[in-house]
């Protein structure tokens, strides 16, 4: 019998994105979402977000080859998990029209001693953080879902946050109940100043989402709640963290995100941006609807001047 999935990999994860409809990949184990091409009729398929993860890499390309038999979808474009049991020559094969290292994920091995690891800074705030707040990891992760659709709210208004990560309150509830969840809740005072919400799969722990207070931030819980928590994961036996890449669609490694991430991490690790045309003589007709002949983007009829949303 094979391992019950979790995580992203788990049905519930793919059920709760509200972008499209979910579709399974069956001899992989891995999830898309199918969406509309404008009111074209056509649809494409994308990774669920963040990205795809797979129980066996291996026939990742036979699911590809079969998606080219459904009639209504013209392409497939993935954001592969930096610890996918692949290589780039077989992404290269099984996605012949886009294949390249997108995003460096910063990720920690958990044999070696944290503190260790931990650049000075950062154990300096650590220290702050669990003297300003207390840390706990959530029993029952749904118990908490009133505060941290409150939390996420507010951190999307405040840095208008839009897009595949712009999650509505019944997708966030949702994420909490997916098998593999674990959450940790910094307090004051018994009010919630943070949360940050994993997954785990197999020996990897992935960062999935974090939201703060004002005094949250001030009172440094986002270092209490990592710190925490990489002490926990390390307490299970697992064996990396993947604490995800920068903001943007670049990786900038002079912004906030990436140094507070860096702080922690051992190393990174590559996700690829993958892309296949299944049906190339309507995407032809689609890419000229859109007026993007020539453009580098994929899949280019989304990035046009009349660009198909």
């Amino acid at each position: 019998m094979g391992v019950t999935p979790t995580g992203y990999l788990h049905p519930s994860y793919a059920a709760s994105l509200e972008y499209g409809e979910p579709r399974r990949l069956a001899a992989s184990g891995g999830w898309l979402i199918q969406r509309e091409i404008g009111a074209t009729g056509a649809r494409d398929a994308i990774s669920c977000y963040p990205l795809l993860c797979c129980a066996d890499w291996n026939r990742l390309e036979e699911d590809v080859r079969q998606l080219k038999d459904l009639e209504d979808l013209v392409t497939v474009t993935v954001v592969t998990d930096p610890f996918g049991e692949t290589s780039a020559e077989q992404l290269q094969r099984c996605f012949p029209d886009l294949a390249r290292p997108f995003k460096e994920h910063f990720v920690v091995d958990l044999s070696r001693p944290a503190e260790s690891v931990w650049d000075p800074h950062h154990r300096r705030n650590v220290r702050k953080g669990l003297q300003a707040v207390q840390v706990e990891r959530v029993g029952q992760s749904v118990s908490c879902a009133a505060e941290w659709v409150a939390l996420y709210t507010v951190l999307s208004a405040r840095h208008g946050i839009t897009g595949f990560a712009a999650f509505s309150p019944r997708a966030l509830t949702a994420q909490l109940g997916v098998p593999g969840a674990v959450v940790f809740r910094a307090s004051r005072d018994g009010q919630a100043a943070g949360m940050t919400v994993w997954y785990v799969q197999n020996d990897v722990a992935y960062y999935h989402l974090g939201a703060y207070t004002d005094d949250g931030y001030r009172q440094y819980a986002s270092f209490a709640l990592f710190a925490e928590a990489i002490q926990y994961f390390t307490s299970l036996g697992l064996k990396w963290l993947d604490l995800g890449a920068g903001a943007g669609l670049a990786d900038d490694p002079s912004g906030g995100l990436a140094r507070f991430k860096r702080g922690w991490s051992t190393g990174t690790r590559t996700a690829y941006l993958c892309g296949r045309v299944l049906d190339r003589a309507r995407y032809s007709e689609l890419v000229k609807l859109a007026g993007a002949e020539g453009d580098p983007y994929f899949p280019a009829y989304r990035n046009g001047t009349f660009a198909l949303r």
